[in-house]
């Protein structure tokens, strides 16, 4: 039976490739390739399932494909089956199809028709692998997937402001969600001295052998691995980039942020929950994620004045209530919630057009103001100072901008003096020199071999904090860019005796095409439009849609997306990386984190955005 697994999962992948070969004209043929290839997985996965209950509920786990191999480290793909797979991947093929037959009418003659259904289904293919994933390296595949279609998705009217803007915040805080769980990866390579199944997991003796030997390795992983979830299900702190990522379709809106993606931290929960369900403050820190949430989500919900904003809150709580569920473990009556929750949201979703056009028609016919009555008591006064804070969304997104981003950009600003030609030609030479003590690295004494490699983190990290806040030119924060990946790359090599020069090839070499790629175009577009700043968006793709869709594959490239050799280059940039060397996991951590902002911030302020050309027509800021 799970010969079969793959099929479920490549289905929406296959007709995303065959989308390819189809004139943007012909939505006809769009959108029904579109929602047939999701039609048949849905039904074949149905039939499936139906097989797979009367042999008694067998759990499959199918190792698919090795990427890498060598005597620590593994890098394979890896499917499972249990009742969470089921109940996800139906409701995930349900909501799919049903949003695709709604957007073949609801999207008509949109200039971005084609665009959208590809990144759908290039998205459901990403879910799909998600909850079919076997460990955590084929988990984190479609991790990557999901947050780049999130971000296509919420800027997909790219000539807009705000959906331009939002889509950049939805991405930094997925970003934080993928770095959390690359360090579960770490800590996890170190614990178990191998790649990890969800299969082993479940061996409750095995795991609580683990967790007597590393307590504080598994508690730090099992932290991650809440942030992310939290991240993912936008779960308090967290909670104020989803109404933000409204700015999309409202069909992405639905599938995305009302039904799928929105979830897929409680599925992180229950996956892992055989490996924390002993650790009493984790079981705690869950519920008291999930209970704030859902009181504070709730409270912001009531005075919100839009509809997708009033939704998107509403799903947050209902989420809050599933998190204290698994923590529970109650998780029949979460998976349930789950798709009672989705199935709503969805259809809210998809009706708000409609019902704001009704209840704007009985306003005007039936509106009565309501009577308010002013007096001084405490309760009055407590209730107005919390409508107050839920106005203004209890100031989530103000403190996640002073407390995480804010601190890189002051120390980036502050560093300017580096984003010259000197500056870049003084790191050019100093990283020649590290690159001299690599090669002779047993002439180096041994202090200084020491504490060599944590300077040169230490100066990569630096440099993408400079990148960052760099806006006077794009080639020059392009160029400090790959100067930082390269600082970081040379930090690991110095620090690891043992660093196969395979591993740099593979991780290097990827970069190299992307960082090259990068280059040409951005001269390409200083050459046609004569300045490349980063101080406005100028959407550079309505003139240049082929440099803009390069620009953007060279991004994700840089990135690490899993359809590149530097998705396994940084695996095994972190598998090196020891267990105790913890400034060194911070600085690439930092650095990795910083990275995709960046680029994509350079992606977003050239090629996005209201065109500058008077010409064209001017977007208003909002969708």
């Amino acid at each position: 039976m799970e010969q079969l697994l793959p099929i479920f999962i490549f289905i929406p992948l296959i007709g995303f490739v065959i989308s390819f070969f189809f004139s943007s004209r012909n939505e006809r043929l769009i959108s029904v390739t579109a929602y047939t290839m999701v039609g048949i997985q849905l039904s074949s996965l149905i039939v499936y399932t139906f097989y797979w209950i009367f042999q008694n509920f067998p759990i499959l786990d199918l190792k698919h494909l090795v990427f890498y191999h060598e005597e620590n480290i593994e890098i394979f793909l890896d499917f499972y089956f249990d009742k969470t797979t089921a109940a996800f991947s139906i409701l995930g093929a349900f909501i799919t199809f049903l949003v695709l037959v709604f957007s073949k009418y609801y999207l008509h003659r949109d200039e971005g028709y084609k665009r959208f259904f590809n990144t759908v289904l290039l998205f459901y293919f990403a879910y799909n692998l998600t909850v079919f994933s076997g460990n955590f390296e084929t988990l984190f595949i479609g991790w990557e997937f999901l947050g780049i279609t999130s971000f296509l998705l919420v800027a997909f009217y790219r000539d807009r402001y705000l959906p331009v803007k939002n889509a950049l915040k939805t991405i930094s805080l997925y970003r934080l969600g993928d770095i959390c769980l690359i360090l579960a990866l770490w800590t996890s390579h170190h614990i178990w001295h191998k790649n990890i199944t969800f299969v082993q997991l479940d061996d409750v003796q095995l795991v609580a052998a683990h967790i007597n030997e590393n307590f504080y390795s598994v508690l730090f992983l099992i932290s991650m691995v809440i942030t992310a979830a939290a991240i993912k299900s936008a779960q308090f702190p967290f909670s104020s980039w989803l109404p933000r990522a409204m700015e999309g379709p409202t069909t992405s809106s639905a599938v995305f942020y009302g039904s799928l993606s929105v979830h897929l931290g409680v599925f992180l929960l229950l996956r892992t929950f055989h490996y924390w369900e002993s650790i009493l403050t984790i079981k705690l820190l869950v519920i008291i994620i999930g209970t704030s949430t859902a009181i504070i989500a709730s409270l912001i919900a009531r005075v919100q004045s839009t509809v997708k904003t009033q939704i998107a809150y509403a799903a947050i709580a209902q989420i809050g209530l599933m998190f204290i569920e698994v923590a529970m473990g109650w998780h029949v009556l979460a998976l349930i919630h789950l798709c009672g929750n989705a199935l709503l949201r969805t259809y809210q979703l998809l009706v708000s057009p409609s019902v704001l056009g009704y209840m704007i028609h009985d306003q005007f016919f039936n509106y009565s103001p309501k009577v308010y009555k002013i007096t001084n008591s405490l309760a009055n006064k407590l209730s107005n100072s919390i409508y107050t804070l839920s106005i203004k969304e209890w100031n989530l997104d103000s403190l996640l901008k002073k407390t995480i981003w804010n601190p890189f950009k002051i120390v980036g600003k502050s560093l300017k003096i580096f984003s010259s030609a000197y500056g870049i030609t003084s790191l050019i030479i100093l990283f020649l020199v590290g690159l001299c003590f690599f090669i002779f690295e047993k002439q180096i004494p041994v202090m200084l071999d020491k504490y060599l490699h944590l300077f040169y983190a230490f100066i990569g990290m630096i440099i993408i904090l400079i990148a960052f806040a760099e806006k006077k030119n794009a080639l020059y924060a392009w160029l400090l860019i790959i100067l930082s990946q390269s600082y970081i790359v040379l930090a690991i090599a110095l620090m690891n005796d043992k660093y196969e020069y395979m591993e740099i090839l593979i991780y290097v070499a990827s970069l190299a095409a992307a960082a090259t790629i990068g280059i040409v175009i951005l001269l390409r577009l200083k050459k046609l439009e004569s300045t490349i700043d980063l101080n406005d968006f100028y959407g550079h793709a309505y003139l240049y849609p082929k440099l803009a869709f390069w620009f953007l594959i060279s991004c994700l490239a840089f990135v690490g997306l899993p359809f590149t050799p530097s998705f396994i280059g940084v695996d095994l940039m972190f598998s090196h990386i020891d267990h105790d060397e913890y400034l060194l996991t911070f600085f690439t951590s930092i650095s990795f984190l910083v990275l995709e902002l960046s680029v994509l911030r350079i992606y977003s302020r050239l090629f996005l955005g209201p065109s500058k050309k008077q010409t064209h027509p001017i977007a208003y800021r909002s969708s």
